[in-house]
C-alpha cells in the first residue's frame, strides 16, 4: 500500500524536523508533553486535532484526516483513561473506545501511504496482576490481568499486537512503548478520579489551605511504586522514534521505587503542609509492588533525567498556577 519499511534509506526522525508529525491526544498528560518536546527540538510541522475537531473513534473521519494531511510520523497518545471507579462503572466504554481509536489510527496510517513510522503508547496495566518483579516485556500474556482495569488493559494489549501484525504483514514501522506510573503538568487532579500522586498533592494542598490538623491516607504506606516524570517519557518517545524499529514493545520506567509512605512524606514536604500524616491501615494497600524492568531501553542509551523531588516541585507549581487559580 505504498508504506515505507524500516529498511529503506531515510533520514533519522531527529534529522527530519520539517516532516509532518501527527500527535494524537495532544491535550492529555502524555500527548502534551510529547508536543512540548517536539516543539522544543525544532519540529516545524506538528499536526494536532482536538476531540471536537476529530473524533478518533469514527473510522471515516480518521481516514479522511490521514488522506488530507498525509503525515510522515504518528505518535498515538490518545486513549480513554480513568481510575478504578471509572473502569468498573463503564467497562464497555473503555474497551470499545480504545479499540476503535487504535484500529482506526493504525489502519489509516497504513492506508494513506505517507506514514514512515508510528509509535503506540500503552500502559503498565497490560501485565499480569502477579507478574514477577521487576516486570520484563516478556511477562505480557503470561497470567491473569488486574480485574479492575482489564477492559482498558485488553484494548492496550490488542494495540501492541496490531502494531506487530501490521509490521509483519504490511511492513509498517509501528513500535509500542509501555510507560510506568506517570506524573507531571496536565495531570488529572480530580478528587475522585485521580491517581495516587496527584491525589496526594491535592489533599495536602487543601489541608494546608484550610489549616487542617491532619491528613489521613489509606493503607499502611508499605506498597512500593515507580514513578516517571512525563517529560522523561516524552524524551523516551523521541528516542524510540529515532532509534528503535523492533517487533517487541518497550518498557519505559525510572527504575527506582518509593514506598507510598515515602511518597506521602515527600509530597507533604513539597506542599509545605505542617500538620500530621495519619495512616488508616484498615483500608486496602493494593498491589504490594509494581516495578517495570526498563533495562531494554536503557541498554539502547536512554536514561531518565528528572529526580522525583524535582519533578514533584514542578508539578505542584503547575497545580497551584493552573488548577487552584482556575477555581
Amino acid at each position: 500500500m505504498g508504506t515505507v519499511t524500516a529498511a529503506d534509506p531515510h533520514p533519522s526522525f531527529l534529522a527530519d524536523k520539517d516532516a509532518k508529525v501527527f500527535v494524537a491526544g495532544h491535550r492529555g498528560l502524555v500527548g502534551s508533553a510529547i508536543l512540548r518536546r517536539l516543539l522544543s527540538l525544532g519540529f516545524t510541522s506538528v499536526v494536532t486535532r482536538t476531540h471536537a475537531e476529530l473524533d478518533l473513534t469514527r473510522q471515516a473521519d480518521v481516514e479522511a484526516f490521514f488522506a488530507a494531511e498525509q503525515p510522515r510520523y504518528v505518535v498515538l497518545a490518545a486513549a480513554k483513561v480513568g481510575g478504578i471507579h471509572a473502569n468498573s462503572t463503564f467497562p464497555a466504554d473503555f474497551i470499545a473506545a480504545n479499540l476503535q481509536i487504535q484500529t482506526n489510527v493504525v489502519d489509516a496510517a497504513l492506508r494513506c501511504g505517507s506514514v514512515r513510522k508510528l509509535l503506540f503508547l500503552g500502559s503498565s496495566c497490560i501485565y499480569p496482576k502477579f507478574a514477577p518483579q521487576p516486570i520484563t516485556e516478556g511477562a505480557l500474556l503470561s497470567g491473569p490481568l488486574e480485574p479492575t482495569n482489564e477492559w482498558y488493559a485488553v484494548a492496550k494489549i490488542a494495540g501492541i499486537k496490531m502494531c506487530q501484525a501490521y509490521r509483519i504483514q504490511h511492513g509498517l514501522d509501528a513500535v509500542s512503548a509501555m510507560p510506568t506510573n506517570l506524573y507531571g503538568p496536565q495531570d488529572n487532579f480530580h478528587p475522585e478520579n485521580s491517581h495516587v500522586l496527584p491525589a496526594l498533592i491535592r489533599r495536602f494542598h487543601e489541608a494546608k489551605a484550610s489549616n487542617a490538623p491532619e491528613v489521613v491516607v489509606w493503607g499502611s504506606g508499605s506498597p512500593l511504586r515507580e514513578f516517571l516524570h512525563v517529560d522523561d517519557l516524552a524524551d523516551a518517545v523521541i528516542f524510540l522514534m529515532d532509534q528503535y524499529s523492533g517487533l517487541e514493545h518497550v518498557n519505559v520506567g525510572s527504575g527506582s521505587e518509593v514506598t507510598i509512605k515515602e511518597l506521602a512524606e515527600l509530597v507533604k514536604e513539597v506542599v509545605g503542609f505542617q500538620g500530621k500524616l495519619v495512616w488508616d491501615s484498615s483500608k486496602p494497600d493494593g498491589t504490594p509492588r509494581k516495578l517495570m524492568d526498563s533495562s531494554k531501553i536503557q541498554g539502547m542509551g536512554w536514561k531518565p533525567k528528572i529526580a522525583l523531588k524535582e519533578g514533584l516541585v514542578e508539578t505542584y507549581r503547575w497545580y497551584v498556577e493552573n488548577v487552584v487559580s482556575d477555581k
